[in-house]
């Protein structure tokens, strides 16, 4: 036997490779793979929330100026769908019809900004909500002996009514129409400033309601069989924001009817009348 193999008998032998274990592998894989998965999710969620916050608006925006030119463009031409019913009066046996979809009026509630300015469309579907706030059917029409009901979008698709809660009693909110001005008020305690209190009519300015109570665009609201004897508007809205498991409601009572004319604008907007 020489050195050389003696040195090589002396050599501790190699390790045998370490066993794979097909079920380690397998649990990685899938690891890995949910991973994935969730990342993907992540992004998917990421991009719905940026498309229903933001491209919304713009799309919803540009339906919603649309919209103001088509109403614009009907008035100055003499058509108006409320011609001959916009009078502060009970609804006569009629009923009153406005094509859905079709613009009739104006909004402005100046605490919310001297931009907000929505036109009021008929229906409260999710296309017309689109183009602006929504009338309730079936209700009464701006500046009518009942209640004017409207809603409209919290967050995305032009958001017209996010900040709703921040009206306080007293607050104006202005409807346009081809021959008025309509001034409403938010209800509540005016000394307080509570906006949730019951005043007149025993009607608070704000509540928060399930989204299958109707009570509160009844002709009185929350007072179902009552006969009006006062014109009210109603604003609805989901409740909290980013969801709709509830709705805030704002009640305002008409103060006062100006008659349009010329550029004058009501004191509320800026304006000398």
């Amino acid at each position: 036997m020489t050195v050389d193999d003696v040195q090589t008998a002396e050599l501790p032998a190699e390790a045998p490779p370490p066993s794979k274990t097909p079920g380690g592998d397998r649990w990685r894989w899938l690891a890995r793979g949910l991973g994935q998965a969730l990342i993907a999710l992540g992004v998917v969620m990421l991009l719905f929330v940026v498309y229903e916050m933001w491209v919304t608006n713009v799309f919803a925006h540009a339906k919603q100026q649309a919209t103001r030119n088509q109403i614009e463009r009907s008035w100055s031409q003499g058509r108006d769908p409320l011609k001959g019913r916009d009078r502060l009066k009970l609804p006569s046996g009629r009923q009153v019809t406005i094509p859905l979809g079709i613009g009739f009026a104006n909004l402005y509630i100046p605490r919310l900004g001297k931009d907000f300015a929505f036109p009021i469309v008929e229906g409260i579907d999710d296309p017309n909500l689109e183009k602006g706030v929504g009338h309730y059917p079936g209700t009464a029409i701006p500046g009518q002996i009942g209640n004017f009901a409207v809603a409209g979008h919290r967050v995305g698709k032009g958001e017209p009514f996010l900040n709703l809660n921040h009206l306080r009693p007293g607050d104006a909110v202005v409807v346009q129409t081809a021959r008025n001005w309509y001034i409403y008020r938010v209800m509540g305690d005016d000394a307080t400033g509570d906006v949730t209190a019951k005043g007149t009519l025993g009607i608070p300015g704000r509540e928060i309601v399930s989204p299958t109570d109707v009570k509160v665009i009844g002709p009185v609201p929350d007072h179902p069989g009552t006969k009006p004897t006062r014109a009210v508007m109603t604003m609805t809205t989901c409740h909290p924001k980013y969801s709709a498991n509830n709705r805030m409601i704002i009640h305002a009572l008409l103060d006062r009817a100006v008659p349009v004319g010329g550029k004058a604008l009501p004191t509320e907007l800026g304006g000398t009348l």
